[in-house]
């Protein structure tokens, strides 16, 4: 495989000694039980083949991105009985993100773009309080999940280890899904009070109350060809934010 300029991981020091970026993206993930089926990576896999998908769309038409190494844990504070998921609190993932952007502002990258992997995550909060600790920088938050209204490519709703995940991971990873007999059916409990399922009122879902398999969603009618599509589109058009940000003007964002 030929080494990616646009891939931190895989790039060394001949090729950046005297390169610059633009863009640093750092892709998000967790790892956590996904049903029976998928494997506790779902979220880093996703999050490190879309972004470096994205990035290559960028890079081929000249946009300076480099996607550093995926951070492979996230909030799964509501998941704290599942064997092995593993938690960051949020004060942990803002120590981490302060680190990476107190070397990223040293070096002159100041636009850093988190790329969530992970419905837990919520970053709003810490990139509010990294701006004031950066001022210099541009400092925001993709969640992929959201580009496109996942019903024009998938029958079953859902939000965790359901038909667009499992699509997804048929395409990118078939070999770490367990066989369709395996998989376990998704269904989840709401909340008895109609304001939380409203959306208007939140509280952190209990998973192991919520779920008998660690799924939200049926997968059934998950197929390698509807993940393909899906990554496609997703990447082409987080491909072309990624170019325009790298391209952007920081100092004059707003029209």
């Amino acid at each position: 495989m030929a080494i990616r300029p646009y891939i931190l991981a895989e790039t060394n020091w001949k090729s950046l000694k005297n390169a610059s970026f633009e863009l640093a993206v750092l892709p998000w993930g967790a790892t956590e039980a996904h049903n029976y089926h998928l494997p506790y990576a779902t979220d880093v896999y996703e999050g490190e083949e879309l972004a470096s998908e994205a990035a290559k769309h960028a890079w081929e038409q000249g946009g300076k991105v480099i996607v550093l190494p995926a951070i492979p844990f996230g909030v799964n504070t509501g998941q704290s009985d599942i064997y092995l998921d593993i938690n960051l609190n949020p004060s942990t993932q803002f120590a981490i993100l302060s680190d990476i952007l107190t070397v990223l502002n040293r070096q002159g990258i100041r636009k850093f773009m988190i790329f969530n992997s992970h419905g837990g995550n919520n970053f709003k909060a810490l990139v509010r309080e990294l701006g004031l600790k950066f001022p210099e920088m541009f400092i925001c938050v993709s969640n992929w999940t959201k580009v496109f209204d996942r019903a024009t490519y998938f029958k079953e709703t859902g939000d965790h280890a359901e038909e667009m995940e499992t699509s997804l991971l048929l395409y990118l990873k078939p070999d770490l899904v367990l066989p369709k007999k395996e998989w376990g059916k998704g269904n989840a409990k709401s909340f008895k009070i109609k304001a939380f399922t409203e959306g208007w009122v939140w509280a952190e879902r209990k998973w192991s109350q919520v779920s008998e398999d660690t799924g939200i969603g049926n997968p059934a009618f998950a197929t390698k060809e509807k993940g393909e599509q899906f990554f496609k589109d997703v990447t082409a058009k987080m491909g072309e934010m990624m170019l325009d940000l790298c391209r952007a003007d920081i100092s004059d964002l707003y029209e």
